[in-house]
Order: structure tokens, then sequence, then C-alpha cells
């Protein structure tokens, strides 16, 4: 029995240490190119604001319209799916493949945690956003962000 035992342990020792752990797998970062900035249709974008506290404020179109027109909504983390999936219904409707034209910033304030940063990619990847970018929010949206935590 005792050799049993023995072998048994080298066994599993050997396989431990011989055994490869899975590798850390990095994340491509791709970076725009230089140049002028490519315009985006007011239906196909959607712009999340980022604050304290988990307050996430969205909006379609230009920023200077939505505060305007007090259109300018908040969620949370865990409705900003339902948010993304309404949008790319409404654009999918209007053409076929539409969810692939939709376009989407996310902008940080002072407040916003780096894990609410990385909630919000974790959503684009999770729903097929293809194209979104971070982008640092404009002083109407900070102001804006500041005012409504």
């Amino acid at each position: 029995m005792t050799p049993m035992v023995d072998l048994g342990f080298l066994l599993i020792t050997f396989f431990v240490l011989t055994a490869e752990m899975s590798k850390p797998v990095a994340l491509n970062l791709y970076m725009p190119d230089d140049g002028k900035p490519m315009p985006v249709a007011n239906s196909k974008g959607l712009t999340f604001l980022l604050g304290g506290g988990n307050h996430i404020f969205y909006y379609s179109g230009e920023e200077g319209e939505a505060i305007k027109n007090t259109a300018i909504y908040l969620t949370t983390y865990t409705g900003i799916g339902n948010v993304i999936r309404k949008k790319q219904k409404m654009l999918d409707s209007k053409q076929q493949e539409g969810r692939k034209e939709l376009v989407i910033l996310i902008k940080a304030g002072q407040a916003a945690s780096y894990k609410n940063v990385v909630d919000a990619l974790d959503e684009m990847t999770i729903h097929g956003v293809t194209r979104y970018a971070l982008v640092k929010p404009e002083k109407a949206e900070t102001k804006y962000i500041e005012n409504n935590q």
C-alpha cells in the first residue's frame, strides 16, 4: 500500500509541475488614425456619460440638442444592455444590418471609477457593438454630470 501511495504522490507532483497553466491573454488596442474626424448621423449615434455613484446618462444625437431638449436619460449598468438592444433594433428596422452602423461614445466623468469604464466596455463586447470609442466629455456634459449626480 505504501509504494502505491508514493507512486500516486509522485504522479500528482509530476503533473502539477509540468502542466501548463492558462496563459494571460491581452486585449488588442486599436488606435484611430490621425486625420479628420468621421461624421456620424444623429440617428446612428449613442452617447453614454458615466458619472459617480454608478449613474449613467445616455442620449442620442448631439449633446447641445440633447441638453437643450432635456433628452438625456438615466440608466444603470444593468440597463445599458436594454438601451443598446433598443437602439440596435431601431436601426435594424430602418435598414438591413443597421446595427453595424451604430456608433457609441463612452464619456467618463471625473467621479466615474475604473470599474465603471470596464463594465461599459464589457457591455459593448457582449452586445456585439463594433464601433465605439472612449472620449473625453465636453464642458457642457461634464457640468451636466456634476449637477445631476
